[in-house]
């Protein structure tokens, strides 16, 4: 078994059972069901308004290239430098010239999970330059050292005595703080930061055409001041996110809202398209951005999965998922979790080692039914499993087993051939090396149905 496979099988185990664990994530997430809910309800037509958001993102899909030159066209004119990544390296490369550029020793960064996707904080560091998470959750996470649990709630897997103890270990805050007291501190700390950072590092969750503009879309107003604070602000973007135009914004920002919090509105709603200009007294003075496609070419490519670039990153597949619920977030050990992430990380990282998320899934429907821009994702799973039987990714005592089981299974009469203690012992392992000690198979009837209703027809 693959290594990564391995610790996934392992993580998974011991999750799973943890009883405390479960209990934070099922307080947290039913949070969000009821707020979501609610968010739901202010539709008049939810069905409609998802369709609506579908056929967009597949018209880009349609015509990807042509709007992401048309978004580079009318953003470039105004004087913002577009550079196009082909992976995390070259990324990282651009970012890094930036900072030697401007002698930057600070940089704040927006909530993104593009950067977390790169790992941006880390090569940072490596450069010299301090790098600091503005968003609430990011900023908890990255004090503990850890990554996002959630696309959305980076520290859902955490209470809120976790995040007092924190605080108290690694600031010395009171241990019985509030939220309110924890919000404030940090407040504090990153006015601080906002005020002194050489650059502004953000995501975008759209980037319009028409225009030439980036939106982000955030609810602490930290997106608003890592723009708008540092002299040079660098946006890092997948190249999905394009849209076509600034008046389809009224369909996606409720919609992204809706599905990923409950509210009708984000807070703090920001299109930006361009650095200050000459009569304007504040904003960056100068502006990037970096366009990553790492992987994003290669889902573009394969007919079955190229439906997932229409994901707007709201979470709601996470929310729904079991699997996810069960597991958390970090079991997958990938920056994108859940069912989204287990559809496109083995086109980003590789089916032979990230292929097994996509088995990660009960296929139960339910992050489909609830995702806003109707991607098929558990017919994407399942093509991935297609994929990797084709491509051998699965190790040769499974194959065995099931190139056995499938010849054994295709005729009544083979099936008959063995009796119920030979059956019973070829499907024993599966206990513990498939399904672990906590589930086991249902054991062989002495005989099948058929010899049954054989042997009740003969008495009669």
């Amino acid at each position: 078994m693959p290594t990564l496979k391995k610790k996934f099988v392992s993580d998974a185990k011991n999750i799973a059972f943890n009883e405390r664990h479960r209990e934070v994530i099922k307080f947290n997430i039913s949070k969000y069901d009821a707020a979501v809910a609610k968010g739901f309800a202010r539709y008049r037509n939810l069905a409609a308004a998802r369709e609506q958001a579908g056929k967009i993102k597949r018209e880009v899909l349609a015509h990807w290239s042509d709007y992401l030159c048309e978004f580079e066209q009318n953003i470039t004119r105004r004087g913002v430098q577009v550079l196009w990544a082909k992976d995390t390296q070259e990324a990282i490369g651009y970012v890094q010239s930036i900072l030697v550029e401007e002698n930057a020793h600070l940089l704040v960064k927006s909530k993104s999970m593009t950067t977390e996707e790169i790992e941006l904080n880390d090569h940072a560091k490596e450069m010299g330059c301090e790098s600091v998470e503005t968003d609430l959750g990011e900023f908890i996470v990255q004090v503990a050292g850890e990554k996002p649990y959630h696309i959305v709630t980076p520290a859902m897997h955490k209470s809120k005595e976790d995040i007092a103890k924190l605080f108290n270990e690694k600031f010395n805050t009171p241990v019985n703080s509030t939220p309110e007291e924890l919000t404030a501190y940090v407040r504090g700390v990153l006015r601080k930061k906002f005020t002194t950072a050489d650059v502004g590092v953000t995501g975008a969750n759209f980037l319009i055409a028409d225009i030439g503009g980036i939106s982000v879309t955030e609810n602490e107003g930290n997106g608003c001041m890592s723009m708008s604070f540092p002299k040079t602000h660098i946006v890092i973007a997948g190249i999905e996110k394009i849209i076509p135009k600034m008046e389809q914004l009224g369909l996606f920002y409720p919609l992204l809202a809706a599905h990923g919090t409950g509210q009708q509105m984000t807070v703090y709603n920001s299109i930006v398209t361009s650095p200050k200009q000459a009569n304007e007294t504040n904003g960056p003075q100068k502006m990037y951005v970096i366009l990553l496609d790492n992987g994003r070419t290669n889902v573009y490519a394969d007919a079955e999965a190229r439906e997932s670039l229409a994901c707007i990153r709201c979470g709601a597949c996470l929310n729904g998922c079991p699997v996810y619920k069960t597991i958390g977030g970090y079991t997958y050990a990938a920056t994108y979790s859940g069912p989204i992430g287990s559809v496109i990380t083995p086109f980003f990282k590789g089916f032979k080692d990230y292929g097994h998320l996509s088995f990660a899934s009960s296929l139960c429907g339910k992050c489909a039914e609830g995702c806003p821009v109707r991607i098929p994702l558990t017919d994407i799973l399942l093509a991935n499993r297609r994929k990797m039987v084709e491509h051998h990714e699965h190790p040769c005592g499974e194959q065995a087993i099931m190139s056995g089981f499938r010849m054994i299974t295709s005729k009544r009469v083979y099936l008959d051939f063995f009796p119920s203690c030979m059956k019973n012992m070829a499907v024993f392992p599966l206990n513990y090396f498939g399904w672990g000690n906590k589930r086991k198979m249902s054991k062989f009837a002495p005989y099948s149905f058929s010899k049954n209703y054989l042997k009740q027809q003969q008495k009669k």
